[in-house]
């Protein structure tokens, strides 16, 4: 049977500690690197001194002044009117020191002035036809990775050609915005050459670019497309290598939310863990992005009500009713959810699922609502509308989860139980 807690120290700059229970003089104390043994009795919730306290100096109990010490105190001694006095006074001459919490993170500021938590280098094909070469430029160029480089990525896929209308556009939007994501140091676009997303339609997406760190290469226009493929993956390594890791402020972190293999406790321990750090993160000034919108059936109104002016709430009316629309425009049960694994875990109905979904959400109110491959105007939480997994953007991030799952294994245990204590300490 654990013994009970007989005392503590509230911060770790205390200059006492409080007693827990009444304790008898010759007490031995252990507070982490302090020792003493009591010279007096201390009754229950009074103070004792964790070392010698100076006359005039100040008393320190949560971490800031309780008062000044009428007689020097020693180490051990009780603390309490008899030799300690108020240190306040009628007047107070008053400073503005504005309090700081932490709020920095260490990332990859880019030359645009974008900021990432990664540093790699990412082989994007326009076309699922150089699919297996992209692949190969990866692997043949990663003997060379070093330095602030984490690792050289392909993203395999099968778009980019016969495709038509809004899906065309789709996958060129996904595709500009992996080629802009700052997690990249550099890219190497890969392009066929006869493709309907080729580079040079790729370009008017992507925008504006910075030629050091985005490389194209059409195979078509190659003798070796092998070879100077990793003569340019070799130039971006040496660009992407000069970035270091830096403190940059937690209000340009942007986080996107999502959950997958639901039962009947995600709704009460993980999602609601993302949440609060979900609300933290918006608190200094960061931004999340909710995905999963049939996953918010049954629990909209919530978020509605928590939009922050009435456009926020139509726009997310429209988020709604237009996913539902997509739906029934291919013959499909809107609420045909959840999966069996869901009902097996616990999940009775869509409801159930969708409100243990949006636990995600936090508490924070909806500051923005953005289209498919939008990118984030507003800080704060915000909604995306997220197609059905049969486009582009699937295809990549199954493919990513696949590339980075033997690195995340090692680390995931740390990162949920820090992520749990600064929660709760939150």
């Amino acid at each position: 049977m654990s013994r009970k807690k007989e005392y503590i120290r509230i911060n770790p700059a205390d200059s006492v500690a409080v007693a827990l229970q009444p304790l008898a003089k010759g007490t031995d104390i252990i507070l982490n690197d302090v020792r003493l043994t009591l010279l007096e009795d201390i009754p229950q919730g009074h103070k004792f001194a964790l070392h010698t306290i100076g006359e005039g100096e100040a008393v320190i109990k949560y971490g800031n002044p309780i008062g000044n010490a009428k007689v020097n105190i020693s180490k051990g001694s009780w603390v309490h009117v008899h030799n300690m006095k108020t240190g306040l006074g009628d007047l107070v001459d008053y400073s503005y020191r504005q309090e700081r919490k932490p709020d920095e993170f260490m990332g990859f500021r880019r030359a645009d002035g974008s900021v990432g938590v990664r540093n790699e280098i990412w082989v994007i094909p326009t076309v699922g036809c150089v699919n297996s070469v992209a692949e190969k430029i990866a692997e043949l160029s990663r003997q060379y990775c070093q330095g602030t480089v984490d690792a050289i990525v392909a993203f395999p896929h099968p778009y980019g050609c016969s495709q038509m209308g809004e899906d065309q556009e789709n996958s060129r939007k996904i595709l500009a915005d992996l080629i802009n994501h700052p997690n990249a140091g550099g890219v190497l676009v890969l392009g066929l050459g006869c493709e309907n997303s080729g580079i040079d339609i790729l370009k008017q997406y992507v925008g504006d670019y910075d030629g050091e760190r985005i490389k194209f290469l059409n195979a078509q226009d190659c003798d070796n497309e092998l070879e100077e493929g990793v003569h340019a993956v070799r130039e971006l390594l040496a660009y992407a290598g000069t970035f270091k890791r830096e403190p940059i402020s937690c209000s340009e972190l942007i986080i996107g939310m999502k959950c997958g293999g639901s039962d009947g406790l995600s709704g009460i321990t993980a999602n609601p863990t993302v949440g609060g750090f979900s609300d933290l993160l918006i608190s200094r000034g960061g931004t999340t992005i909710l995905t999963e919108v049939p996953e918010m059936f049954g629990a909209e109104t919530l978020l509605m009500n928590r939009c922050a002016n009435e456009q926020l709430f139509e726009q997310t009316v429209h988020l709604i009713n237009d996913f539902k629309n997509y739906f029934t425009s291919h013959n499909q049960t809107i609420y045909e959810n959840p999966s069996p694994g869901n009902k097996k875990g616990g999940i009775s109905t869509l409801e159930d699922k969708s409100l243990g979904c949006v636990q995600k959400s936090g508490t924070a109110p909806v500051k923005g609502v953005l289209a498919y491959g939008e990118r984030v105007k507003n800080k704060g939480l915000n909604h995306i509308l997220f197609f059905l997994p049969q486009g582009v953007e699937h295809h990549l991030r199954l493919r990513y989860r696949q590339l980075r799952y033997h690195r995340m294994i090692g680390c995931i245990t740390k990162k949920i139980i820090g992520l749990i204590l600064t929660v709760e300490n939150w």
